[in-house]
């Protein structure tokens, strides 16, 4: 797969980046040079081999779930820019 000047023209349009000729250039290059990285990863046999998230087998700590500060609703609102006995007030955006 490549791209083309057009195709980054086009994504940048898409994204509301103002691009210059002379970027769109470097960028087209750019961005070939990734794809043609990212298409020797798929020669890459991996049959067999199993996903991980992590180089080393690591079990992830976990904290209690259990409620911390909720029980002083004080002072869960005391730093909101409008409450009401102890609810925080917002505007109304649906009518």
């Amino acid at each position: 797969m490549s791209v083309d000047t057009a195709t980054v023209r086009r994504v940048a349009r898409l994204a509301r980046i103002k691009v210059t000729d002379d970027e769109a250039e470097r960028m087209t290059n750019e961005l070939n040079s990734i794809l043609g990285f990212v298409e020797q990863l798929n020669e890459v046999d991996v049959a067999g081999v199993e996903p991980m998230t992590s180089v080393v087998s690591v079990k992830m700590r976990r904290r209690q779930d259990v409620v911390t500060d909720g029980e002083d609703a004080a002072a869960v609102v005391a730093n909101a820019p409008v409450s009401e006995d102890n609810f925080f007030l917002v505007p109304k955006v649906v009518e």
